[in-house]
């Protein structure tokens, strides 16, 4: 294992990572002014095809406008903890099996050594796999999860976020992903649309979106699917046909383990503003342009000193 990996597999499960910190079992506090900010680029040609012989200097990453040095990079298949979250309201009833063998198809083309598990989401949330398997590589698991729950009734979908979300800081890999399958729309949930905002920019996941619905349903928001991976980098995916679901899952699931890794520690110039804005440049030989996803914005913890707590 080179080190980089190594350094990996010891960073806290959390957005903005500190390189020394007092963890406890029901809360976390930062106890140190050294941070580490860790980015899930993904970089396409014009085409559409993964770009991944990139190097580090390849790439130029500004915090709030301000070049910052680059301090950790990889482009490695490393492994993900990875949220599938499955729309099972009774709007899906009829698109379920294709949903459900798409979700299949993506786990059949992953990294064998990610830990995956799964949401259901209608009324209420609820996780797929048994309380004590919280995350497997497991497909006969898998497969039973996806199944777990009928699709029926009403939508909560910014609950099944919150929810994953969560449950993905529990994972044991450094990147983390939700693949979110849904129509966008909610009219079940305890929490608003600030809320899962709120938690999207705080959370170090990667959000893909798929959205299943019919151009006359009523309660779909295709737009709240974009702005969910746009802020954290991922992509949303509309296909015309039921069909395309699995080719499009498959295609997450292979840029997923060509995306590069950056790490950097920002600086802190007297700003006051806990929102930061990320923006990521890559150049290549010659005149070639890439499309870059990255992470837009996120949320910069209040500076402690070293010793203090909070």
């Amino acid at each position: 294992m080179n080190t980089l990996a190594t350094v990996f597999g010891v960073l806290c499960t959390v957005w903005y990572v500190p390189s020394a910190v007092k963890q406890e079992p029901e809360d976390f506090k930062l106890t140190t002014n050294a941070e580490l900010v860790l980015l899930d680029v993904g970089v396409k040609d014009p085409k559409g095809g993964n770009v991944s012989d990139l190097r580090q200097d390849n790439f130029k990453v500004y915090d709030n406008s301000r070049l910052q040095k680059i301090t950790h990079f990889s482009s490695e298949d490393l492994p993900v903890t990875i949220g599938l979250a499955l729309d099972n309201s009774g709007s899906m009833r009829m698109k379920r099996r294709e949903v459900v063998t798409a979700a299949l198809a993506f786990i059949g083309a992953s990294n064998r050594n990610d830990e995956m598990f799964v949401v259901n989401f209608n009324d209420s949330v609820s996780r797929g796999l048994p309380d004590n398997i919280p995350f497997t590589d497991d497909s006969k698991h898998l497969r039973k999860a996806l199944w777990a729950a009928p699709a029926a009734g009403r939508t909560a979908l910014y609950d099944a976020v919150l929810e994953s979300l969560n449950h993905l800081t529990f994972g044991t890999q450094s990147k983390k992903t939700l693949i979110l399958v849904s129509d966008g729309g909610d009219n079940a949930s305890e929490h608003t649309l600030r809320d899962v905002i709120a938690k999207v920019r705080e959370s170090p996941a990667t959000i893909y979106a798929v959205g299943v619905f019919d151009e006359t349903d009523p309660d779909r928001n295709p737009d709240l699917l974009r702005q969910l991976a746009r802020i954290t980098g991922g992509e949303a995916f509309f296909p015309k046909e039921l069909s395309e679901v699995s080719g499009i899952c498959q295609q997450i699931a292979d840029e997923i383990r060509h995306r590069y890794t950056i790490g950097y520690v920002p600086s802190r110039v007297g700003e006051k503003e806990s929102l930061r804005t990320i923006k990521v440049s890559v150049s290549g030989a010659g005149s070639q342009k890439f499309v870059v996803h990255a992470r837009t914005k996120y949320v910069l913890p209040e500076r402690h000193d070293a010793g203090s707590s909070q």
